[in-house]
């Protein structure tokens, strides 16, 4: 399955997208030594970027079955507990637990393979309008953000 928008970091990373349904979201993650620590497990903020595309992913999933995807997020805040290192394919759920018109409250999962919990998050999500595309002064495609007021 493809991810709805283009975003290079989650490309980087590897991650997969498994389920986009209603309210919900999977995300797959394989392991490769690059993206692991000194102990040889799962780098904590790349648990951490799972979580947080994963519970993102699941913002923007549509209202019901053949809805529309929601416009883009982006993250207020997240918190993480870690219960244990993430080691082979970590399994990563996402819920939308709430959506209101302008922010979504979400909680997300990360599982190893043998189905043990490896971290939990909850997030809270801004929805946010299209920004028009421009190019990086490497010619790359950009969105440009609106300056702050």
């Amino acid at each position: 399955m493809q991810f709805k928008v283009h975003i290079p970091f989650v490309e980087l990373l590897g991650m997969a997208l498994i389920r986009f349904e209603p309210g919900q979201c999977e995300i797959h993650q394989t392991l490769r030594d690059e993206l692991t620590n000194s102990y040889g497990v799962a780098h904590g903020g790349v648990t951490m970027a799972l979580l947080d595309v994963v519970m993102a992913h699941a913002a923007r999933t549509p209202h019901e079955a053949g809805g529309e995807v929601l416009s883009g997020v982006v993250t207020i805040e997240m918190k993480t507990s870690f219960t244990r290192p993430g080691l082979g394919r970590l399994i990563a759920t996402g819920k939308r637990l709430h959506g209101a018109a302008s922010m979504a409250f979400c909680e997300g999962y990360v599982h190893d393979e043998m189905g043990l919990l490896v971290a939990h998050a909850s997030g809270t999500f801004k929805y946010m309008k299209a920004l028009p595309v421009g190019s990086g002064p490497d010619g790359r495609r950009i969105r440009k953000l609106n300056p702050p007021v």
